[in-house]
């Protein structure tokens, strides 16, 4: 064996290897220390993410859940009704939709009481139905008459007007303010709207009065001698 060796040395063959095994070159051996490291760094951002997925999509069927519990069943217009015209069924639709807590639309439920009942005021396709838009009685009723008086701040109370309050119109003295002993001719009155005329600051009353006196009340209102005095709320 030692002269085989021997002559392939002197032959010029390569010798044969001995000693361990040499070492990975420095630059290897740091970019697998390199890899190591980012594979670490990044484990901790992967999962962060999956966190935030998870959340995001908790926060979503949250939502959904939120949307759907807070919307109710209210009744809508399906067509244009005058005021005063009968809600026949069919003019109703039942819809689930979200409500603005200062809204009062009418519920689903009560569709069955409602068609009967007339339009308080005109209601026009897809609008919401609200209790202050239906009534059971025509304004004016059988044996009243509107009648509607235009005053100013000076001829009216400060105190806001409500449909339903008892008023009475009184007769005011003439342009010389001449005041005589009898007393004032005086009409009771129920009201029935308030609207303000922006252009001459004046407010527009319309009350209801017995029929057999709204000749005389219209004509004294004509004038603009007469005054409104709102009378007690108490029942």
């Amino acid at each position: 064996m030692s002269l085989d060796t021997t002559s392939q040395t002197a032959a010029g063959g390569p010798p044969p290897p001995s000693g361990p095994a040499p070492a990975a070159p420095k630059e290897t051996v740091g970019r697998e220390q390199a890899t190591a490291r980012a594979k670490k760094r990044r484990r901790p951002l992967v999962f962060a993410i999956c966190a935030v997925l998870v959340a995001a999509g908790a926060l979503g069927a949250a939502f959904a859940y939120t949307s759907v519990s807070d919307t109710q069943e209210v009744l809508v217009v399906n067509r244009d009704i005058a005021r005063g015209e009968t809600i026949e069924p069919g003019d109703l639709t039942v819809v689930r939709v979200s409500i603005d807590p200062a809204l009062t639309p009418i519920s689903g439920i009560q569709k069955s009481s409602i068609e009967g009942s007339r339009a308080a005021v005109d209601l026009w396709a897809g609008t919401l139905l609200s209790e202050q838009q239906v009534t059971d009685n025509l304004v004016p009723g059988e044996g009243e008459s509107l009648v509607g008086i235009s005053l100013t701040p000076a001829q009216m109370p400060s105190e806001p007007l409500y449909s339903g309050d008892t008023v009475r119109i009184v007769t005011t003295p003439g342009d010389q303010g001449e005041v005589t002993e009898q007393t004032p001719v005086t009409i009771e009155a129920t009201v029935v709207g308030v609207s303000r005329v922006e252009e001459t600051g004046e407010t527009v009353v319309n009350v209801s009065v017995p029929k057999e006196k709204s000749a005389d009340l219209a004509a004294r209102a004509a004038t603009g001698r007469v005054a409104l005095v709102l009378d007690t709320r108490e029942r």
